[in-house]
């Protein structure tokens, strides 16, 4: 499946906030945000335009996609699931949406601070260097569950310094991590505004 390979921090630049996607950089003075804290493009430094409930629900979308480094399809595909779970347990639509972004096995290895970036963190998966319940595994978007176990086996990817600490549901030791429980609203990204993304899909 394709994916975005232009310049990363042009994303963030779109959607004016920072999104993480060039690890140790995006936590610098160096990223491209506070660099040029305006939309790329030759007139992207005049007022952003003021945009109308559609165009807001449409921004959220762009940036949690562009966040956790997924497709609109697979994207759309996770609000589906997100939205059976919820009529089927009686749970939260938004809480079971984000638990299956946060969950996928990429973003459970860059939150534990062994990958620098989602995006690292989905190569080594697909490189063969990660394993989950100790057997080796290259699919980034699987689902993790409670008391899986991931392990690193290429030590050198881990950044050298924490960004962010380890989410309370993540134990970490060495180069292990175990899922002990699943997040709750409070542990994923308060800038995330899940309701705008449901909006968009409930039209």
């Amino acid at each position: 499946m394709g994916r975005d390979t232009g310049p990363k921090e042009r994303l963030s630049r779109r959607e004016g906030v920072n999104l993480h996607l060039k690890g140790a950089r995006s936590f610098s003075d160096k990223n491209g945000l506070k660099r040029k804290p305006f939309v790329p493009g030759l007139h992207g430094n005049k007022r952003r335009p003021r945009l109308s409930n559609y165009g807001i629900q449409l921004r959220e979308k762009q940036k949690v996609k562009r966040t956790y480094g997924v497709r609109e399809k697979q994207f759309k595909n996770i609000y589906i699931e997100s939205d059976r779970r919820s009529k089927v347990y009686n749970t939260d639509k938004g809480l079971e949406f984000l638990r299956l972004l946060e969950l996928r096995l990429d973003s459970v290895l860059y939150l534990a601070g062994l990958a620098p970036s989602r995006a690292a963190a989905r190569q080594a998966i697909v490189h063969g260097h990660v394993s989950l319940n100790g057997k080796k595994f290259s699919v980034p978007s699987a689902e993790i569950k409670q008391e899986d176990s991931i392990e690193l086996n290429l030590v050198k990817l881990a950044p050298s310094e924490k960004f962010f600490p380890v989410p309370d549901w993540i134990e970490v030791k060495d180069n292990k991590a175990k899922v002990v429980r699943l997040p709750i609203r409070d542990e994923i990204d308060e800038g995330i505004r899940e309701n705008l993304i449901i909006e968009y899909y409930s039209r």
